[in-house]
């Protein structure tokens, strides 16, 4: 009997053994860089940026936050910091939302930030879960609360990166395991803190961004069994709150920190989709921006760039993937722009470059599809 009793135990105090190990080595090797610079192994960074960027706001050293969705996401940390003599951090996250924007701004700008580029698209202020209860960003992982780093050295996924780049820093397995990286089942395998949601370096841009698949693209958001799509989450009165909640309160409570806010240069195709098959939701997006202009123009630690109505960038639909995701020669216009302080909203015109962009949207005739 008392063997019988005896294995349970074994079984338990070996479990109990196995998860403390997992939790040590986690902890030891750190992959996300939350308790310190990465020293024992080599760094090697994550594509999630969700979670990926709790690690880089306490491991890194900036000045500058960079922060959008997937219109700024492939930005490179080196291309900002040399158009805007900055040292930066993206904290771009492809399909976030204000609460989240503001979320992660706030962790950055607590640990030194003291300039924010923004990259303000209207579509984040929809209707988006607490904070606290957001199933996709864990708040506790970045505050470093108890639960949160009880979440991350117990994980089972940490522990497995970990071991991986324990076994990679191996010298015999170093090369291989490097190159094999992007193929396993691993997330930590970016070796540059530069090419995290980056495009590779020799992406061909004519290919991935053409004037055909920017027209494919309207011809399918414009498609009556989608179009209902443009509209979804757009409500006026939801995303004005939101937007003062979000972004001109972390404004507010920062008053010593500069925030260049730009809109993104979406194509005229984005809007033209909007006045054809959603003429409500183009109403709300030019009423919610004209809000925006009014409010950010008149906080003084605050510059707004409205990039919309260039024509010679968004009428050209070679610089487009879709309607809205612009190409890497846009966003070294885009850097050039700011660091120019070129197509700034003057505070006593705010709506003006709003006003010409309804023009152009008004005035716009489709060419025939191919």
């Amino acid at each position: 009997m008392r063997g019988a009793f005896t294995y349970p135990g074994r079984l338990l105090l070996a479990s109990i053994a196995c998860v403390l190990g997992a939790a040590a080595l986690t902890y030891v090797i750190d992959p996300l860089q939350l308790f310190r610079p990465s020293r024992l192994v080599a760094p090697f960074y994550s594509d999630d940026t969700r979670v990926q960027n709790a690690g880089l706001i306490r491991s890194q050293s900036f000045d500058t936050a960079f922060m959008g969705t997937s219109l700024a996401i492939h930005f490179r940390q080196s291309d900002i910091d040399h158009a805007l003599g900055v040292h930066s951090l993206k904290l771009a996250m492809t399909g976030s939302n204000s609460r989240q924007q503001g979320f992660v701004l706030e962790q950055a700008i607590d640990r030194g930030a003291k300039r924010v580029i923004w990259a303000m698209d209207d579509f984040i202020f929809v209707d988006a879960a607490d904070i606290e209860t957001d199933p996709y960003l864990a708040a506790d992982l970045y505050r470093g609360t108890a639960k949160g780093i009880a979440s991350y050295l117990f994980s089972a996924a940490m522990a497995k990166e970990s071991l991986f780049a324990l076994l990679r820093s191996v010298p015999p397995l170093r090369e291989p395991l490097t190159r094999a990286a992007p193929f396993l089942p691993v997330k930590f395998a970016l070796e540059d803190v530069d090419d995290i949601y980056a495009l590779p370096r020799d992406i061909d841009v004519a290919r991935a961004y053409n004037a055909k698949r920017t027209l494919a693209a309207f011809a399918y958001i414009t498609d009556p069994v989608r179009s209902r799509f443009l509209g979804e989450g757009y409500r006026y009165d939801a995303m004005v709150r939101h937007f003062e909640r979000d972004a001109v309160g972390l404004i507010a409570r920062h008053p010593d920190v500069t925030f260049d806010i730009y809109f993104p240069p979406y194509s005229i195709l984005q809007f033209v989709a909007m006045r054809d098959a959603s003429p409500a939701t183009l109403k709300i997006v030019t009423d919610l921006t004209a809000v925006m202009a009014q409010r950010l123009t008149q906080l003084p630690n605050v510059r707004l760039y409205d990039f919309r109505a260039i024509k010679n960038v968004t009428h050209d639909f070679d610089n487009y993937g879709d309607v809205i995701h612009h190409s890497p020669v846009v966003d070294a216009k885009v850097l050039s722009w700011l660091a120019r302080g070129e197509y700034r909203v003057d505070p006593k015109a705010p709506l003006a470059s709003l006003e010409e962009l309804k023009a152009q949207v008004a005035a716009y005739r489709f060419p025939p599809l191919p």
